[in-house]
């Protein structure tokens, strides 16, 4: 059995995922938060959001005319060799009865505070590509930027010279490099440079962790064919046809055929939506995630297969792009969470926090709220006592969250 079997193991099966958690989920990071609170929303009032851009907003920077520094690595690297990627060999490594006795002995609080150290260590980081002129009305929000050792590069436009940006990060997963791309939900003109993405990295599975709609807000436009029955979509070179879609309980998936319109080359993309993710918090239960985290691996494999000789990279395949709406809270979520999974099957032992903290420093802002954090502990205990790593599922009513009224 594969280890994407594992994930969507029927000891999950007859769980339920629900929530009526209200604390804010969606948006950047900002530094006044409470300890015990969440107000990092990107698109509430608090936030400057895309379309302030159109008004004529310029770079929040002490010299609004910063230049851009030296163009940063190629896209075919994260800077982070196979060996250097998420691993096992952490000081931080901990057995998963030694991590449930650690979870246990913070609890809620503990992790909230551990949470707030990691947010905020000063990044090495810089921003200067998603700070240039040219591109910030690409950015969905104007306080959550990427970076330039992480961003992944579009081809350039002999005309355009700023056409290889895309807000968008390789990020590693398990012993692999570039394992994931984060991205923000694509906006009405920024549409095309996605598919162009999808294209060059060669990409066969999105997933994608928000509803199109949430909270009276749109989070990311509707960049391909709803269903079967929708007309064809084109987005510069790329004719985006949808030819079935398949609703589950917490998820739906769509099959996406894409034509390169100069070339005529045909590829299939997979496109998961996880729609269980309640409008505000986390999850009360995580096997809905899991379940779900589960089939697009078990997908990626099998679209993998069927590529045979065509894919000459990673034995695990092209990077899976994910996203949500800044592309940093519920997308972090999920990568951590993959990357957890993952090592915890091969090696028994987990760490979290090393984890955040390097997915951090490929992706500003990941993991951004204290609740992310805590549910990514919570899932992992979840997965480990229903696959078996337990001898007994331990109490964790200490580290759920409290029932909200707003």
């Amino acid at each position: 059995m594969t280890n994407s079997d594992k994930y969507g193991s029927s000891a999950m099966s007859d769980h339920i995922c629900n929530s009526n958690s209200a604390k804010k989920e969606t948006g950047p990071e900002t530094k006044t938060n409470n300890l015990l609170k969440e107000n990092n929303v990107a698109d509430e009032e608090n936030a400057v959001v895309h379309d302030n851009l159109l008004s004529g907003w310029t770079c929040n920077t002490a010299n609004s005319k910063e230049e851009i520094s030296p163009m940063p690595p190629s896209s075919v690297s994260s800077g982070f060799s196979d060996d250097d990627s998420l691993r096992c060999d952490s000081s931080q490594s901990l057995t998963i009865s030694q991590f449930v006795e650690y979870v246990l002995k913070k609890k809620r609080a503990g992790l909230i505070r551990e949470y707030e150290e990691i947010k905020t260590r000063s990044s090495d980081g810089t921003f200067n590509v998603a700070k240039a002129r040219p591109n910030l009305l690409k950015n969905r929000y104007t306080d959550v930027l990427c970076y330039d050792h992480t961003r992944v590069l579009l081809a350039q436009s002999e005309k355009d010279p700023m056409s290889d940006y895309i807000h968008a990060n390789f990020v590693d997963g398990y012993k692999q490099k570039n394992a994931f791309i984060s991205t923000q939900g694509p906006l009405p003109h920024t549409c095309g440079d996605f598919w162009r993405m999808i294209w060059e990295q060669q990409v066969l599975v999105i997933v994608m962790t928000t509803k199109v709609f949430e909270c009276g807000k749109i989070k990311c436009e509707q960049y391909w064919p709803p269903d079967e029955t929708s007309d064809d979509q084109t987005y510069q070179n790329f004719k985006v046809s949808t030819t079935s879609l398949s609703q589950f309980d917490n998820y739906c998936v769509t099959r996406l055929e894409v034509t390169n319109i100069n070339t005529n080359e045909v590829r299939q993309v997979s496109h998961f939506r996880f729609n269980s993710w309640p409008d505000f918090g986390v999850p009360h239960s995580a096997v809905a995630m899991l379940d779900f985290l589960g089939k697009v691996r078990k997908c990626q494999s099998s679209m993998l297969q069927d590529l045979g000789d065509k894919w000459a990279g990673h034995q695990r395949g092209p990077p899976i792009v994910v996203h949500c709406s800044a592309g940093i809270g519920r997308t972090g979520t999920f990568c951590t969470l993959d990357v957890c999974i993952n090592r915890l099957e091969e090696t028994s032992t987990v760490d979290i926090k090393g984890v955040v903290e390097k997915i951090r420093s490929q992706r500003a802002y990941s993991i951004q709220t204290p609740e992310q954090y805590v549910f990514c502990h919570l899932a992992l205990i979840e997965y480990a006592s229903a696959r078996g790593f337990l001898c007994s599922p331990p109490d964790l009513s200490d580290l759920k969250p409290l029932e909200d009224s707003d």
